[in-house]
């Protein structure tokens, strides 16, 4: 079985008050012609639809036809879509009867009176298990592994199967999320990668930015990430994932189609901070005739001068390339010694990682015993959280 793997679109999303229709179209035509190009099986689309629960009109309309071209583009291909934490669940089901008319499978909620509705078959190929976001507090223990039991009993051909979830597992790396709340820093709300149970052949997973394949997952757990970026702290590629799968239990082939992005966000300069003078000459040396967000990444003794952002736009007008934010970090204190560090580097850090820190920031000794003992109670944390 092949599949085109991708998530988080965030249709609607905007920038600082900047359209994001033109990205977004452009990121959707791109699937359109992966598809075409590479004649999957199925379309395997892991949440987040759509940036927020009540998507405009016009929105709506953009993903609906671009989900019809898609399918006109492979009209004997699969489209299994689930629903993201930012997605309504009722609104990605209203329609569901009409879409699976056209080989769509639309999944919002989860079926616990009827769990093989989650279940598309494609016969020949495989299996896929579509699961939306669930609260993590309220999935029943063995939940995933009882669908794949199910799909178990039915796989007598030994054909592949695809879990896909729209979740947080512990251990991720979820660089570039720039609200922490919707993405459980430190493991906190998040479940362990055995929580998703045994005889899946790929998982298919959404909810992390950052592409990345699952240590301790043998390759056959993966986050796609984003196909373009939704703030300004995604500085890495985007993609989407293209999976192949020859049998079930054989190891999934994994290949990154990368989506480019119209215009692309920029970070001046592209890592860390400058002063103000140094990151007044790179905005003047940037070529504003390409179309780009701009932020500007600025180390301060106290306060930026009032008059910087009227500065700043000086120096970009008549081109095409929009600021959209100054993003000032004051600079480390002579006294202490201590690096300061951004919300987002803060948010990006492991529990151990703060510890660590806030230990050598006290002047204490973070010992070899002490960190084997924070490890220990941070299990513990986690196995409570799964027995609750």
């Amino acid at each position: 079985m092949k599949i085109v793997h991708t998530s988080d679109w965030h249709l609607g999303h905007s920038l600082y008050g900047y359209n994001r229709d033109e990205e977004q179209a452009s990121m959707l035509r791109q699937i359109e012609e992966i598809v075409r190009d590479e004649a999957p099986d199925a379309l395997v689309v892991s949440g987040d639809i759509y940036h927020t629960g009540q998507p405009s009109a016009a929105v709506q309309k953009m993903f609906t036809e671009a989900v019809m071209r898609i399918h006109r583009s492979r009209p004997e291909m699969a489209v299994v879509v689930t629903a993201g934490n930012h997605d309504s669940a009722s609104r990605h089901e209203i329609s569901r009867m009409l879409w699976k008319t056209q080989n769509v499978y639309m999944i919002g909620h989860a079926d616990k009176e009827h769990p093989d509705a989650q279940t598309v078959e494609i016969p020949g190929k495989g299996f896929i298990i579509a699961v939306p976001y669930l609260n993590d507090r309220k999935v029943p223990q063995g939940y995933y592994q009882d669908l794949l039991d199910r799909v178990a009993q039915r796989n007598r051909d030994g054909l592949p199967v695809v879990l896909s979830a729209h979740l947080t597992v512990s251990g991720s790396d979820f660089r570039g999320h720039d609200d922490a709340r919707d993405y459980m820093v430190g493991g906190i709300d998040s479940i362990e990668l055995d929580a998703l149970g045994t005889g899946y052949d790929y998982a298919a997973l959404g909810h992390i930015h950052h592409a990345q394949t699952l240590a301790g997952s043998g390759g056959r757990a993966r986050y796609c990430g984003t196909p373009i970026p939704v703030s300004f702290d995604e500085t890495y590629p985007h993609s989407v994932s293209v999976v192949e799968i020859a049998a079930h239990g054989e190891r999934p082939l994994i290949r990154e189609t990368a989506i480019r992005n119209p215009r692309p966000l920029v970070n001046i300069p592209a890592d860390g901070f400058g002063s103000w003078e140094e990151v007044t000459a790179l905005l003047k040396a940037f070529p504003q005739d390409n179309p780009a967000y701009i932020r500007l990444n600025v180390e301060v003794d106290g306060f930026l001068p009032p008059e910087a952002k009227a500065e700043a736009l000086s120096i970009l007008a008549p081109g095409e390339a929009d600021l959209c934010y100054i993003h000032a970090r004051k600079k480390c204190s002579e006294t202490t010694g201590r690096k300061m560090m951004t919300v987002a580097e803060f948010r990006a850090m492991q529990p151990l990682e703060v510890a660590k820190r806030f230990a050598a920031d006290s002047g204490a000794d973070f010992s070899d015993e002490m960190e084997a003992l924070f490890r220990e109670v941070e299990q513990a944390v986690q196995e409570d959280k799964r027995n609750l």
